[in-house]
């Protein structure tokens, strides 16, 4: 087999020194002043349990190294200056008191959304002047959006006294959990993505060298270690390129599907399914007996995605027992049973994702899945240090032979929370 015309192309993360300096001298250039201080939150990612957060479930994300940086100033009256690097549009300008859902387009509303979800919630915030910059890979399913109102919310809650979320040596949970639930009604209600709250959660309540176990029926945490150098073993990520987007109507479809198997059910989510009762909940939904009458979903669809839900929730419970039992070499078997269900059962995948998830496998991954919400983004995959190269290869080489565009990659080691 030929080598691949190009070898493969791996992001770093910045410095946070580094990160820091570009996003203040960003601010500097644009608006001419100095701010007053400096922010940043990193991307995501999940090792397990895939769209089960708006269902109730549980899921392992952790922080990456990478991540997004903001300089903010306080000013006087209500109005929002913003921009970014990442962006050629210049300044934009929104008034707080205007915000409300489908009044703000684009990266925006992720800022000033958390501005109107924390005013909403009674705190005092007021007008500010914020400058972004960035190295979370954009579209790749790495949670550059959370990483973005994480660091908004860090920086208001600081320049606003709200005293929500501590310190960096000492970071107040409950504080930064009040925090996470403005980040979410930000993306939900005004940048209109439906999704649940994983992202936002490890974002700001995460911890250096540990995934962290979420349960989004009542928003309980736990801080599981999760360090592969001691195992001799490395997390790859692989950026598709396939870029995705949470607002185009596929993933409100999933949920909304959910939702609607929950009520034929009789239950508030799809958690309080029993798994040992799985198939008899799986037959009331093919057979239409359950609590509602026709809905927008066919049967078999309902089927499926419970399906996925309930049998991931599970794979979650068995990935952590794993790493609690200090057996991470065997937790490859859930990723790719992972992959699997949401491949067939969520329908979520799609050919970049999968000729990645096989490619890593052939070339000796213990283990691999698609991350985040899907319909392109990123795959993961656990693999031994010493063929992390060869691994990257054989994908970029797959690519290559399957003329997709070539992917991205980059190591991944759990990182800090947003400070």
């Amino acid at each position: 087999m030929n080598a691949p015309t190009n070898a493969p192309v791996w992001v770093g993360a910045w410095e946070p020194a580094d990160g820091a300096a570009r996003v203040r001298q960003l601010f500097a250039d644009r608006f001419g002043a100095e701010p007053d201080g400096t922010w940043s939150a990193p991307g995501r990612v999940n090792l397990i349990g895939e769209h089960t957060d708006y269902n109730g479930g549980l899921c392992l994300p952790f922080d990456l190294p990478h991540r997004t940086y903001v300089a903010v100033r306080r000013t006087d009256g209500d109005a929002v200056r913003l921009v970014s690097a990442q962006e050629s549009t210049g300044v934009r300008e929104v008034a707080l008191s205007e915000v409300a859902p489908g009044t703000v387009s684009g990266w925006p509303a992720y800022v000033v959304g958390v501005a109107w979800a924390l005013r909403e919630a009674g705190h005092q915030v007021g007008g500010f002047d914020i400058a972004v910059d960035s190295c979370v890979p954009y579209g790749a399913g790495l949670s550059s959006s959370a990483a973005l109102e994480c660091s908004a919310a860090v920086a208001l809650d600081a320049l606003f006294g709200l005293g929500l979320a501590g310190t960096s040596e000492q970071p107040d949970d409950a504080g930064r959990a009040v925090l996470a639930e403005a980040c979410i009604r930000a993306e939900n209600e005004i940048a209109g993505a439906s999704t649940g709250g994983m992202d936002q959660s490890v974002s700001l309540r995460g911890r250096a060298g540990h995934a962290l176990l979420l349960d989004t029926r009542d928003g309980s945490v736990r801080h599981v270690p999760f360090d592969l150098t001691a195992h001799d073993l490395a997390l790859l990520v692989i950026d598709t390129k396939a870029e995705h987007a949470l607002v185009d109507g596929q993933y409100a479809a999933r949920r909304a599907a959910c939702d609607e198997a929950a009520a034929r059910l009789g239950v508030s989510t799809l958690r309080e399914i029993d798994p040992d009762r799985l198939g008899d909940a799986l037959a009331t939904l093919a057979h239409g007996t359950g609590a509602v009458g026709e809905g927008s979903h066919d049967a078999e669809v309902l089927v499926k995605r419970v399906r996925h839900v309930v049998t991931e929730i599970a794979r979650v419970e068995e990935f952590v027992a794993l790493l609690d039992a200090d057996r991470v070499e065997e937790v490859g078997g859930a990723m790719d049973a992972s992959h699997a269900s949401l491949r067939d059962d969520y329908e979520v995948s799609c050919r970049e994702l999968d000729v990645a998830v096989d490619a890593a496998r052939a070339a000796g991954a213990l283990g691999a899945r698609m991350t985040g919400g899907g319909f392109g983004g990123s795959a993961i995959a656990l693999v031994r240090a010493g063929d992390v190269d060869a691994v990257a290869a054989a994908v970029a080489r797959a690519f290559e032979d399957e003329g997709l565009h070539a992917p991205a990659f980059l190591v991944a080691v759990a990182s800090d929370p947003a400070a």
